[in-house]
């Protein structure tokens, strides 16, 4: 969950997922960066109400209000330019959408589809794992569904 966040449920949100955890000394310096860049964040000279996040070590969370002003072309490209100087800075992917994020436990792991497959296979995982849905794309159904078992996502 976002906490204390003051936007609709209707706000756009991206996730970008990172193929590895970023370190834990990192986090504090890049939820400053994150946060700074959302309260920067502009479309056609107007000033986006946004909110930047970073959640579990792992996903990078970017959201626009847009009942004040749209998130336009231009404007999400300076967000795409902004997370890849982040991949290049803490040496992480977060564009591979080909990769599968579940709780073991306590810890979130991160594998390629075929892994994925794998261990759901062999019954590493199953039915009842959480995984995180990072296709959400508003706040009400970040809310609602970026936490949800295997058995719900296939429902």
């Amino acid at each position: 969950m976002i906490k204390n966040i003051e936007l609709p449920e209707t706000t756009r949100l991206w996730i970008y997922q990172s193929n590895q955890p970023f370190e834990d000394k990192d986090i504090p310096e890049l939820k400053q960066l994150v946060q700074d860049f959302a309260q920067q964040w502009i479309s056609h000279n107007r000033q986006l109400r946004a909110h930047g996040d970073v959640l579990h070590n792992r996903f990078v969370i970017l959201m626009v209000d847009e009942s004040q002003a749209d998130a336009s072309g231009c404007s999400i490209d300076k967000s795409v330019y902004f997370l890849k100087n982040l991949q290049a800075e803490y040496g992480v992917d977060l564009f591979d959408r080909m990769r599968f994020s579940y709780l073991d436990g306590e810890e979130v792991k991160t594998v390629s589809r075929e892994e994925f497959a794998t261990l759901y296979a062999e019954g590493k995982i199953n039915n009842e794992t959480l995984v995180f849905d990072t296709l959400v794309n508003n706040k009400g159904d970040f809310d609602k569904a970026f936490y949800k078992t295997i058995k719900r996502k296939l429902a």
